[in-house]
């Protein structure tokens, strides 16, 4: 569990955390001699000890073990007062379990299902990377049909192709304009019929939500996520046809080198079409972590479908939700009652139990699977990246990592919290018919804290 909340630096902290503190000039982490800092700054994050133990025991923050795990029955006076809150709604459940003994120390409804909202990606994410494994990438090309000379963009499904000048390590769109050009030119060829082949993915590119900020039409072509501001996460305007918008721009970028292009069509690459040119996405460990850390739900959606292809299911909504299924009951977690409808949790007939959620917490956590690791390294951290960036700003910076989940009348957090004597500990917490989300979101908030003193 210490390599998996990493990078950690030689006393055990954290180095983003680090990092941050040293920014803002206040003190935290291996220096507990400081103050706190200005009103309304996170809590320095103390320290791990220097040696952390793996399954064999705990660390304690002198150094040694403790092999006792956490105490389930004060964990049950911390949490049944904070979980009867009447913010949480009609319906609640919750579940903790101990990462380094695996015992379950505290249910609530463990096994009901409910209404998860972006918890859901948690799912998603380790059915992804079960299928397809971390090194994955989603690959972009282009392809010339040699009897017609038509040039085809053919979409690979990766939502973070950019036509941004600058990339930051994602696929772009403007260097698989530049080689291609460069491979036409080769053959002679200034001038190209062009169309776009989104075929890879199957069915209704629209979401049941309907046209939404939060989410772009799903299609195996686009670039940036089709927003239509400057923006690289959260809710933005989209365009209405992805696919059409990423081949225009692509027609634009053959231009400026030298290339003129047809406007674009739908089409598909047949099986004769030379390959000219190629953009990979980053692993697919770092896209889960990506779409865990910022609650992506075009990643999700994506992933969802990259599932469904690796397992030989049609690649759309139906067929993406039932791989995610299919591949959690191969790993054995407990999906009884669960329902899966999409990958981002934006539908609200998704079904998901507090005892599963922290069954795919302990599945990426367990040392005999490695490939799952993104799934911890990605969860937001409380009090400085992500979705918790601007929470546990008084309480538990850095001791909390966890998805959250938001939709209206539902609020919902999964995760993973450190206890004073260095143990790990995987939590879910899920409300369903809220009424007031913000004392909610304080209130499950607070429940994740508590595992932490």
């Amino acid at each position: 569990m210490a390599t998996a909340a990493g990078p950690w630096d030689s006393t055990g902290q954290r180095t983003a955390e680090r990092d941050r503190v040293v920014a803002q000039e206040r003190t935290g982490g291996a220096d507990h001699d400081g103050g706190i800092g200005a009103a309304g700054a996170p809590r320095p994050a103390p320290s791990a000890g220097a040696v952390l133990t793996a399954l064999g025991g705990t660390a304690t923050r002198g150094g040694g073990t403790e092999a006792d795990p956490a105490d389930g029955a004060a964990l049950a006076d911390v949490l049944d007062p904070l979980l009867k809150d009447p913010a949480l709604g009609a319906h609640r459940a919750a579940s903790v379990v101990d990462l380094t003994t695996g015992e379950r120390l505290y249910g609530l409804g463990g096994d009901a299902p409910l209404v998860p909202a972006s918890t859901t990606k948690i799912a998603t994410a380790v059915a992804a990377l079960s299928a397809l494994g971390p090194d994955h990438r989603l690959t972009t090309r282009t392809a010339l049909e040699a009897d017609t000379g038509e040039l085809v963009l053919v979409g690979g499904g990766d939502p973070t192709l950019t036509a941004r000048e600058d990339a930051r390590g994602l696929a772009s769109l403007r260097t698989l304009a530049e080689k291609t050009a460069a491979a036409l030119k080769k053959r002679d060829v200034r001038k190209v019929t062009l169309s776009y082949d989104t075929t890879l993915y199957a069915g209704e590119e629209l979401h049941p939500i309907g046209v939404n900020e939060n989410l772009a039409p799903v299609t195996a072509l686009m670039a940036d996520e089709a927003r239509t501001d400057d923006s690289t996460s959260g809710p933005a305007p989209r365009v209405a046809d992805p696919a059409d918008a990423a081949a225009r721009a692509f027609a634009g970028f053959l231009g400026q080198h030298g290339v003129t292009a047809s406007a674009p069509g739908p089409s598909k690459a047949t099986g004769r079409a030379d390959t000219l040119a190629t953009v990979s996405s980053p692993p697919l460990s770092a896209l889960v972590e990506r779409m865990l850390t910022t609650s992506d739900n075009d990643l999700a959606e994506a992933l969802a479908r990259h599932t469904a292809v690796a397992g030989g299911r049609t690649a759309d909504f139906e067929g993406g939700s039932a791989a995610v299924g299919e591949r959690l009951k191969r790993l054995g977690l407990p999906v009884s009652g669960a329902r899966f409808h999409d990958g981002s949790g934006l539908d609200r007939t998704d079904l998901v139990t507090a005892d599963l959620l922290t069954a795919l917490l302990a599945e990426a956590a367990d040392p005999a699977r490695p490939q799952l690791r993104a799934v911890l390294t990605g969860l937001p951290v409380a009090g400085f990246t992500g979705t918790l960036a601007g929470r546990y700003t008084d309480g538990a910076a850095g001791l909390v990592r966890a998805k959250t989940g938001t939709l209206t009348g539902v609020n919902t957090l999964a995760g993973t919290a450190t206890t004073p004597d260095g143990h790990v500990l995987a939590f879910a917490f899920l409300a369903n018919d809220t009424t007031d989300p913000w004392t909610a979101q304080s209130t499950l908030d607070k429940a994740a804290t508590s595992l932490t003193s």
